[in-house]
């Protein structure tokens, strides 16, 4: 009776998720599957988009600014996430709940604002800089704008709630008794880390580093607001091959790398760490 009512139920839950499998069919795959063919007919049929992007070294640059960028925007915000994310899920209900309101705030506030925010910030005459040399630390302004450096913070401050979130998640799940047994059994605070904490929370580690390493990989608003046109990233490159250049056949060879990159390194974590959500 129960093996029946199972691919019925299983068939019903099919219905349900048919319009949003159509949506994605019709608004993701053909057009993926367009941009492809574009790829490879355009301007003549053959690889030479693909050649083009390899062989040339501005683009050899572009691309390898877009995986630099990204590999340190994820180190870093793992790095200044993780504590958060502990904290968060250790906090009082009051106070827990006023550090997501504040994540979450940040979050929903307009990408824009919170870009040309920070290029206030981080100009020659901005706060960070006076503050400094009202210290004493510098004597003549640090650049953080139109270079690497403003384009890495700014993505950081973006990217945090999406590390923070699947993190805490992660942590919720964990049951402190372990870590109080580690304690009864002679850990110090490093060991109970180490040997206890870190190994646990590595799946929420993991999907929120995909995430973050993933979403920077594609990000188009910051790096072009922060970084000037010679910190040009792969997601600038397209809209102006795009927009500007009307080439889409390289734009497409370039976007249809972005995505094989993309899904290479979520079948590596599926295949090595299972898929997100389903650690448990």
């Amino acid at each position: 009776m129960a093996a029946a009512t199972k691919p019925r139920r299983r068939g019903k839950g099919i219905g349900l998720a048919l319009p949003a499998m159509l949506l994605l069919a019709v608004f993701f795959v053909v057009p993926v599957i367009a941009l492809l063919l574009r790829s490879v007919t355009e301007p003549q049929l053959g690889l030479h988009n693909y050649q083009t992007l390899i062989a040339t070294t501005t683009y050899a640059k572009i691309f390898w600014n877009t995986f630099m960028v990204s590999a340190v925007v994820t180190a870093v915000t793992i790095l200044l996430g993780y504590p958060v994310a502990w904290l968060l899920s250790i906090l009082p209900g009051r106070w827990a709940a006023i550090g997501f309101g504040i994540i979450l705030l940040s979050m929903w506030t307009n990408l824009l604002a919170r870009t040309y925010a920070w290029m206030v910030l981080l100009q020659s005459t901005g706060v960070i800089n006076r503050t400094l040399k009202a210290l004493g630390i510098i004597d003549t302004p640090l650049q953080l704008i139109n270079n690497l450096t403003g384009v890495t913070i700014g993505m950081v401050y973006i990217m945090l709630p999406f590390f923070i979130l699947p993190l805490q998640a992660t942590f919720r799940t964990i049951d402190p008794a372990i870590l109080q047994a580690a304690s009864l059994c002679g850990a110090g605070r490093w060991q109970a880390f180490r040997r206890v904490l870190l190994p646990l929370s590595l799946p929420g580690i993991l999907s929120g580093g995909l995430i973050v390493f993933v979403m920077s990989l594609g990000y188009f608003v910051t790096p072009a607001l922060l970084g000037g046109t010679s910190n040009m990233m792969l997601a600038e490159l397209i809209a102006q091959l795009v927009q500007s250049l009307l080439n889409w056949g390289l734009g497409g060879a370039a976007a249809f790398v972005l995505l094989v990159v993309t899904l290479a390194l979520y079948a590596l974590q599926v295949r090595f760490f299972g898929a997100p959500g389903r650690e448990s």
